[in-house]
């Protein structure tokens, strides 16, 4: 392995809920470190206990070359979805993983790509490169924070950054749960703010299908 060649990962966390950002985050390293990223037990943060998974991300800080976090706020999300300022939500996160590589500059790059077709994506992201980095490898595959420790070194680091927003938003708004639209408990706290204050919180995704359902459900 090449000491100086920078390998990286790039994944995101928060894609789906209604409430609270989307996260992007890349973890770049010597590719010659890889082998500490495994014998830590890293792996896709998904598969790891909350507690295992901070206790991993510290490790993983200081092992790193680099790591970039960016926090996309709901405001960005919806202008996305509903296609004012970006074609749509692949876009947006296409376009803030070209700003991670940017960041970390790495060789190579493994990204964990949201569309299906995992091409497609990686032709968002080289559009959005300069000129001079899209000689980096970029490579974009679906389900890469399994196949790809550096990846899943993102994934972690990533969860762990929601994570710890989604923690200051309950100590100002209270307790929504996951935070997804198939939790009860989440649903339950967007029905009653709407019903005490007459609209949604600021840190919902407005262009969620979900709020609608609640106020249908409200104007029965």
């Amino acid at each position: 392995m090449d000491t100086y060649k920078i390998v990286a990962g790039v994944d995101d966390a928060g894609r789906g809920p209604v409430i609270g950002p989307l996260i992007i985050a890349g973890v770049g390293l010597p590719e010659s470190k890889l082998y500490l990223l495994k014998r830590i037990g890293v792996k896709d943060s998904k598969e790891l206990t909350p507690s295992k998974r901070k206790r991993l991300a510290m490790l993983i800080e200081r092992i790193s070359h680099k790591i970039s976090i960016k926090v996309i706020d709901v405001s960005l999300i919806d202008s996305a979805v509903l296609r004012r300022n970006y074609n749509g939500l692949n876009h947006l996160e296409a376009v803030y993983v070209a700003v991670v590589i940017r960041e970390i500059a790495p060789h190579t790059v493994y990204v964990d790509s949201p569309d299906i077709f995992p091409t497609r994506f990686k032709n968002m992201i080289t559009k959005c490169l300069p000129a001079e980095l899209r000689h980096i490898d970029v490579v974009c595959e679906n389900k890469a924070d399994k196949k790809y420790v550096a990846t899943a070194a993102a994934s972690i680091i990533a969860k762990e950054a929601r994570e710890h927003i989604i923690k200051k938003l309950k100590l100002k708004f209270g307790d929504f749960g996951s935070g997804y639209p198939s939790d009860p408990k989440t649903i339950e706290f967007l029905r009653r703010y709407y019903m005490k204050y007459g609209e949604f919180p600021p840190i919902v995704r407005r262009s969620w299908s979900t709020l609608d359902r609640i106020l249908g459900l409200e104007k029965k």
